[in-house]
């Protein structure tokens, strides 16, 4: 099932689906398990259906087939998302390589990960680093499970694998681990992104109705604000300690960061 959102609808070809609301659109229609609702409205309106999520335009494709044809041989007109107001604080969605809009900077960045990431040369090269953090976080486990005996208190796995997948990141990215959860500053960044986390997923009014994002009803862009601003300072950090290590020669490997700043430098577009 995938839901694409519109604008500016052409009323003379859209798809079938049922009448909704003033103001609230198909809202309350769906449920408390819209996935079946979903199923339910296949059968009544076909395997492609049109709702209003509140003001909001949105074509429902229930179809593999369908869909494979959107991806395959439309997928121009489709490739932008859908951007919620809480990924909209600081205009973190424009820098963004899974929310910028397409566009020249998109195609620059997705080229400079293909070719610097996600080739097998790359990953192959990165099997170290990912071993340590998953070594490293295998320990943090066995301490935290010596330190709770004879208490019924459970592990946090779940927690550890976070933070985990933090530091293979920040490996990669700045070649050091970013946090560590033993230490204050880890701590407070893993907080902080388990937040932005939840506030990005949280269901938001002021995606259904636009109009209500000036009143930011349930604070969540207040929030984002808050959280988003303490993690970038975090990260600027490391990038101005990363800087001042390459300049002085202290760096040992090439990381992504690295490969920014020389694209910065150079301002040369990747080959398409």
């Amino acid at each position: 099932m995938f839901i694409l959102y519109t604008r500016k609808p052409n009323h003379k070809s859209l798809p079938p689906g049922p009448h909704g609301l003033p103001l609230f659109g198909n809202i309350f229609q769906l449920g408390t398990s819209p996935h079946k609702t979903m199923a339910e409205l296949k059968h009544k309106y076909g395997p492609t259906v049109w709702l209003k999520m509140g003001s909001v335009n949105s074509m429902v494709i229930l179809s593999a087939d369908i869909a494979n044809e959107f991806f395959k041989n439309h997928d121009l007109s489709f490739i932008d998302r859908s951007v919620f107001d809480a990924n909209r604080s600081k205009n973190y969605y424009k820098g963004s390589l899974g929310l910028a809009p397409y566009g020249v900077y998109w195609r620059v960045m997705r080229r400079i990960c293909t070719v610097e990431m996600f080739v097998n040369k790359r990953i192959n090269e990165t099997v170290s680093i990912r071993r340590k953090c998953v070594d490293n976080m295998l320990l943090w486990i066995e301490k935290e499970a010596n330190s709770m005996q004879g208490r019924r208190n459970g592990i946090q796995v779940a927690r550890y694998i976070f933070l985990a997948s933090f530091n293979i990141i920040g490996n990669l990215m700045f070649s050091k681990d970013l946090v560590d959860p033993e230490s204050k500053e880890g701590s407070d960044f893993f907080n902080i992104m388990k937040r932005m986390m939840e506030l990005g997923s949280q269901p938001n009014i002021s995606d259904l109705l636009p109009w209500l994002r000036w009143f930011d009803l349930q604070g969540i862009r207040r929030k984002m604000d808050r959280d988003l601003g303490k993690a970038l300072d975090i990260a600027t950090t490391f990038m101005k300690e990363h800087i001042e290590e390459h300049k002085a020669g202290k760096q040992k490997s090439k990381d992504f960061l690295d490969v920014l700043l020389e694209f910065e430098g150079s301002k040369n577009e990747p080959a398409k």
